[in-house]
């Protein structure tokens, strides 16, 4: 009783220095979250209950779509409503004369996270327009070579392939049988594609189709050495897998927020190496009055979501609480945990990676004999368990992505409910 009760003690300063550190977003934010907020260790049971109360999922609909896009915490949707609220009491006055001004201190709060200058950090809707304005802006020529992989998410490929058609670049394509289980045979699936032509590399940190981890470091090392740039496409790994992007020493990055960090809808980030940003051309209206070599050319986008763009902050606070070491663990014991339970079965095979280092919360199960839609239908229909049909290249099979809030109840559930499936004639 006294561990819950010195744990709800905790929380209670940590919504309190959510809610003061709200109001603010100049240093100060920073600060007092850090000085409020406490490090948070009680029994697990206790903690990841509470992390379950922090968000207004569905009682009785499981979701384990949160790949596709995961709920908001109660804390970042209170600060969005805060900041909507403002601006609508004079809305061009709050959103380009004050609450424009926080957004210097969400670049800091994400730059935290990445490992990353925040002068290096482009704030935008969603990893497709972050990597779109990435892969047009490189400049490259005809008869250049991009390598990239067949299992990368295709608006991605529809916009090599339409550099292509238009530039007469030329596209490699690496090919994986799921699931890879040695990261140094994958990274010579890149590495030896590359030639003297190769000018940039394409890696999708977790494949979306299977939960696939690639080595971001031992491909990028290599193309490194040949002067081969590396864009990362992060989307399902930022705020899930733990990296450091300097560590990684890439060249561009471009993620989603609204899918692990739990962001406002419509919320992404785009990371270019501070030396390259003057070499990627931007398709916006540009300031040419600007510094070409600053990051906040690539935001002149007009009136745009500020209001959603700032409780980014309060997302990252949320994330902090939890801590990114302890947040990796539970997704992975989320997806493991439900994979024991059901890959014995002779019908049934698992296309994600067994180990932490090659996987996180994203799982792919295929039922012999099913097709992805017929799982995906049957989970829905006769028990309210959201997932997403993958049907794509290889790939058969329906994704579950668990998030924080999931309980290994919720699993039980799941994996019950496939077993039932497999086992009908």
């Amino acid at each position: 009783m006294t561990n819950r009760r010195d744990f709800l003690k905790k929380v209670g300063l940590a919504s309190m220095a959510t809610s003061v550190s709200a109001s603010l977003w100049s240093k100060p934010f920073g600060e007092i979250s850090q000085h409020l907020i406490p490090a948070l260790n009680p029994p697990e049971d206790d903690f990841w209950g509470w992390v379950r109360t922090q968000y207004t999922v569905s009682s009785n609909l499981l979701n384990l779509n949160n790949g596709g896009v995961s709920p908001q915490s109660k804390f970042v949707q209170d600060a969005f409503f805060r900041y909507t609220e403002m601006a609508n009491e004079a809305p061009s006055y709050y959103l380009w004369r004050i609450l424009e001004e926080g957004k210097d201190a969400v670049r800091k709060k994400l730059a935290g996270l990445l490992g990353s200058s925040h002068e290096e950090i482009a704030i935008n809707r969603n990893a497709t327009e972050a990597l779109d304005t990435l892969i047009h802006g490189i400049e490259l020529k005809k008869g250049d070579e991009v390598v990239l992989s067949k299992y990368d998410y295709p608006r991605m490929i529809n916009a090599w392939k339409t550099r292509e058609k238009r530039e007469g670049i030329v596209l490699k394509w690496v090919d994986f049988e799921f699931p890879e289980n040695d990261e140094q045979k994958l990274a010579n699936k890149f590495t030896s594609l590359f030639t003297s032509k190769t000018k940039v590399v394409h890696i999708t940190h977790l494949i979306n189709w299977t939960g696939q981890i690639l080595p971001v470091k031992l491909i990028a090392a290599e193309a490194r050495k040949k002067g081969i740039k590396t864009l990362v496409d992060a989307a399902h790994s930022f705020a899930h897998i733990r990296f450091d992007v300097k560590d990684w020493d890439i060249d561009y990055l471009g993620t989603s927020l609204h899918k692990w960090l739990c962001c406002p809808f419509g919320t992404g980030m785009m990371y270019i190496r501070k030396e390259e940003i003057a070499n990627i051309k931007t398709f916006f209206s540009e300031d040419l009055t600007m510094d070409p070599s600053g990051i906040k050319r690539f935001e002149e986008l007009g009136t745009r979501a500020t209001t959603a763009e700032l409780a980014i902050g309060e997302a990252v606070d949320f994330h902090n609480i939890i801590g990114s070491e302890r947040k990796q663990q539970r997704l992975y014991d989320l997806k493991k945990y439900w994979v024991d339970q059901v890959k014995t079965h002779p019908r049934i095979k698992i296309l994600t990676p067994e180990s932490m280092s090659l996987s996180g919360a994203l799982g792919l199960v295929c039922i012999e004999g099913l097709e992805a839609s017929e799982i995906d239908s049957y989970l829905m229909s006769k028990h309210h368990i959201h997932v997403v049909g993958i049907k794509f290249e290889k790939v058969n099979g329906i994704r579950a992505t668990p998030n924080v809030y999931t309980s290994f109840g919720d699993l039980d559930r799941f994996s019950k409910a496939l077993l039932e499936l497999a086992n009908k004639k």
